[in-house]
């Protein structure tokens, strides 16, 4: 039923949120994922303005939605036969009410201004909910790094970074990687960004352990994952031990998740890249997932390889005519999507259910569609969102920037201390939330209020800016 809570201007709470969804579309066509973004994000809101409306007399969801700042470039570089090659360059500047803008690049031939919109958008609740000081932000390029030289990537950051530099830095912005964007790549940026400014600062995260990396981080998105699945379980008494568990991707969050998994006892049995899928009902041990790798991170070979290599896995090539992923519909415990964005459909959501799965956690960003998410939220079943579920990257990014603000380094040990904390009371905040406004059990209102709260306020704090 509507809500029929008056507001200062005499309209209704629902009726001022579709208001601004329905201003969001028009402002921002031919951008779904963004749409998408804001719209789950403010339908769980609909139960904050019930309780306040100052939030409304403020405007503060119409300055929610707006980037406070969009750079859009151009990048010219030359590659290996001497030609001449123009990509685009992004940085979306989204919210900086409670820090400096914080959230990856991402070099990817699907990257355009919807998607980096919808990214940062969702990354300014994330890095609210991981209680460090952090705005939210998002960039990255059209350019595809696959195929190309090191001195190709090399030409292509150090142009990429020449641009950007005039808008980032340590107490501004600070970005870090994302897909298409890990080691090598930061390493190229921080050096072209270290030459323009002639300073060494932390104005990137994700960087080499011998100048001023943290350790843990490139575990940290798939670690953190795990560690609010587990969570989730406690909740009930339960926990991931012996537990056949689903992961998507092959990539940095997906290895990470299955080693994580594999220390607290659980059975990880696939693992996916365009290629196909590789499901191992024997599951994917350590001495498999050293394999694995190796074959994608130096090899970067495909994940069919597995099925030649281990006689007893199975390979499911990628099928564009079904209309459901056949990785979700193999029997398993927990599923934990960490591919892309959209990857799970309602048809795939449907068939999790079906098959007995009882928890969802979302190491990639937005991974479910809408449509998949009621489905889960309707089945009861444990589901943590990816604002939530996957903030364990960008929570150790915090750390590494805090380790460079003090010129020193925690150990392995304090790092995934330090992460499992934050990944402990970002659910208890969700958990929290979702009780405190009445929909006990569900973490995406949790995660969206949650996070909505501490920015809202600290926007309201700060005047009109």
């Amino acid at each position: 039923m509507a809500s029929t809570t008056a507001t200062p201007f005499g309209t209704s709470s629902n009726d001022y949120i579709d208001q601004v969804i329905s201003q969001v579309k028009a402002k921002n066509p031919a951008e779904p994922e963004f749409h998408q973004a804001v719209r789950e994000v403010l339908d769980s809101l609909r139960l904050v303005l019930k309780r306040h409306p100052e939030y409304q007399s403020a405007k503060i969801l119409e300055r929610i939605v707006e980037p406070e700042r969009v750079i859009l470039f151009r990048v010219p570089w030359i590659d290996d036969h001497g030609n001449v090659q123009v990509n685009r360059g992004f940085r979306i500047e989204m919210n900086s009410a409670i820090g400096p803008y914080k959230g990856g690049l991402r070099f990817h031939p699907s990257v355009n201004l919807g998607i980096l919109k919808f990214l940062a958008f969702e990354q300014v609740f994330k890095n609210s909910l991981t209680t460090l000081m952090m705005g939210g932000g998002k960039g990255g390029s059209d350019f595809d790094p696959k195929g190309k030289s090191d001195n190709e990537v090399m030409r292509f950051c150090q142009s990429f970074m020449t641009e950007l530099a005039r808008h980032i830095g340590p107490d501004t912005d600070v970005p870090a990687g994302d897909i298409g964007v890990g080691g090598r790549e930061i390493g190229y940026l921080f050096g072209q960004y270290k030459r323009l400014k002639n300073e060494f600062t932390g104005v990137l995260t994700g960087k080499g352990l011998n100048w001023g990396g943290s350790l843990i981080r490139p575990e940290a998105t798939g670690y953190g994952c795990v560690y609010f699945a587990a969570e989730m379980l406690k909740t009930k008494g339960d926990s991931l031990e012996g537990k056949e568990c689903l992961v998507s991707g092959s990539g940095n969050v997906s290895q990470y998740t299955v080693e994580k998994l594999l220390d607290l006892g659980a059975k990880p049995i696939t693992l996916s890249d365009s290629s196909g899928v590789i499901f191992d009902p024997e599951g994917i041990d350590r001495e498999k997932l050293h394999w694995v790798m190796e074959l994608k991170n130096m090899r970067r070979g495909r994940i069919r390889e597995y099925a030649e290599k281990f006689r007893k896995a199975e390979f499911l090539p990628t099928n564009v005519e079904l209309d459901h992923n056949p990785l979700w519909k193999i029997k398993a415990d927990c599923a934990f999507p960490s591919a892309t964005q959209n990857e799970i459909n309602a048809a795939d959501a449907a068939n999790l259910i079906k098959n007995g799965c009882k928890l969802v956690s979302e190491g990639a960003n937005m991974p479910s569609t809408a449509d998949a998410t009621n489905l889960f939220l309707d089945a009861k079943i444990f589901y943590g969102p990816a604002k939530a579920a996957n903030a364990g990257g960008v929570a150790t990014s915090g750390l590494e920037m805090s380790q460079n603000s003090m010129r020193l380094g925690w150990t392995r040990e304090e790092v995934d201390k330090r992460l499992h904390t934050i990944m402990c009371a970002i659910h208890k905040t969700c958990y929290d939330t979702a009780e405190a406004y009445g929909t006990p059990g569900n973490l995406v209102n949790g995660a969206n209020i949650g996070g909505f709260l501490k920015v809202a306020n600290a926007m309201m704090d700060q005047g009109l800016v």
